[in-house]
C-alpha cells in the first residue's frame, strides 16, 4: 500500500510541476528512449519524430533495431 501511495504522489508531482525527462537509452542517432526521473514514466520517439509512451511492443522494436544497428556497425569496422 505504501508503494502505491508513493507512486501516486510522484504522479501528482509530475502533474503539477511537469516531468523531468532524461535520455535513458540511445537506439540510433535519431531514435532514443526517455524516462521521467520522478515518476519513471518511459517514452520513445514515434514514426513521425514526436514522443510517445513506450509500450512493450515499441520496446521490443527498439531492442531489435538497436541489435541490428550494432551488428551493422561491427561489420563496417571489420
Amino acid at each position: 500500500m505504501e508503494i502505491k501511495k508513493a507512486f501516486i504522489s510522484k504522479r501528482i508531482l509530475c502533474a503539477v510541476f511537469g516531468h523531468k525527462i532524461i535520455t535513458s537509452k540511445k537506439i540510433t542517432s535519431h531514435l532514443k528512449e526517455y524516462q521521467c526521473t520522478t515518476c519513471k514514466m518511459e517514452l520513445t520517439n514515434d514514426e513521425k519524430g514526436g514522443i510517445t509512451f513506450l509500450t512493450p511492443e515499441l520496446k521490443e522494436i527498439n531492442d531489435a533495431l538497436e541489435t541490428f544497428c550494432q551488428k551493422k556497425l561491427s561489420l563496417k569496422q571489420h
